[in-house]
């Protein structure tokens, strides 16, 4: 499935919907369960959390391997300020999405609990058990997710903005 030159292809749409779904999932979850007090239903959710985030962390690594052999579609014409900030947010989303994921598993690790994928396939620690490691992966972890959910809001609102102020149809290039 090729992209035209200025749509993205399907399997690039479809990516890109999957981690935004999951994102804002993973995301809605991690700030859910950490109001919840000590019990069955935090542990059980904050496995489903670390699911969400590994299976993110594997859709990033697919997205970017599929993004590294397949040409974008052209910036539309917008000021170079606008092109570059883009750019930019695009890079720091990136980053993020494989940065958030790598710093709950390395917090998981560091305090003490191993990350069990979807309770069947346990992944490798990283990194030993250390609690004072672990509050600092902790606060790095809720502060780059904070940052995530940020940029995603910022890059939705970009998205609306082209669409209906600018009305440069910015959206059609991410429809099925």
């Amino acid at each position: 499935m090729q992209s035209s030159p200025h749509r993205y292809s399907r399997p690039a749409v479809l990516l890109h919907w999957l981690m935004a779904i999951g994102l804002l999932g993973a995301i809605g979850m991690g700030l859910y369960v950490s109001d919840l007090p000590m019990g069955l239903q935090r542990l059980k959710l904050i496995n489903w959390h670390k699911w969400a985030g590994i299976t993110l962390l594997l859709l990033v690594i697919v997205r970017t391997a599929w993004r590294a052999g397949h040409r974008l579609p052209p910036d539309l014409p917008m000021p170079a300020w606008q092109a570059r900030a883009a750019h930019a947010v695009h890079g720091l989303l990136y980053l993020l999405m494989f940065g958030v994921p790598l710093l709950g598993w390395a917090y998981s690790n560091a305090a003490g609990f191993p990350v069990v994928w979807f309770g069947v396939l346990p992944l490798p620690d990283f990194v030993g058990k250390n609690p004072e490691l672990a509050e600092v992966l902790k606060g790095l972890h809720k502060l780059a997710a904070w940052s995530l959910l940020l940029l995603i809001l910022a890059h939705a609102a970009a998205a609306i903005k082209h669409q209906f102020v600018d009305r440069d149809r910015l959206l059609d290039r991410m429809k099925f």
